[in-house]
């Protein structure tokens, strides 16, 4: 079984290839977008590379789920996820870490829940649901 370790070294090397950054930029917990500086298009090329190293699939709703994108005013209200929407959230990414983005669940700082860390989380589990790990 692949230790965290192991998976967050290839996830920051993925991330070091799809972003074209330096290897120092990263840490376990910067943020995707506002450390690293991926914007969207990155984000489909990051899953890419990500199903290619550890031979997984990755559904796009699976790492970005459709709560993040509602316009229901039972989850989403001028522009905040409300208390509803917050354990929407919560369920769909439980590798996420909540406790910054909940002092402030603005809908434009969603990607701020994207760290390297969450990811290399999610790709563990993905291995090890998958029977690769």
């Amino acid at each position: 079984m692949a230790s965290h370790e192991d998976v967050l070294r290839k996830v920051s090397s993925t991330l070091v290839e799809a972003l074209n950054i330096d290897e120092d930029e990263i840490k376990p917990a910067s943020t995707l977008a506002g450390d690293l500086g991926a914007e969207s298009i990155d984000f489909l090329d990051i899953v890419f590379r990500l199903e290619r190293e550890f031979g997984i699939k990755i559904p796009r709703e699976e790492l970005f789920p459709e709560v993040a994108q509602t316009s229901d005013i039972e989850l989403l209200r001028d522009g905040k996820y409300t208390a509803k929407g917050l354990a929407e959230l919560k369920k769909s990414l439980p590798f996420a870490n909540f406790d910054d983005f909940e002092k402030n669940p603005e809908a434009a700082l969603f990607g701020n829940l994207f760290t390297v860390d969450m990811i290399a989380r999610f790709v563990q589990d993905k291995l090890v649901r998958s029977g690769k790990a």
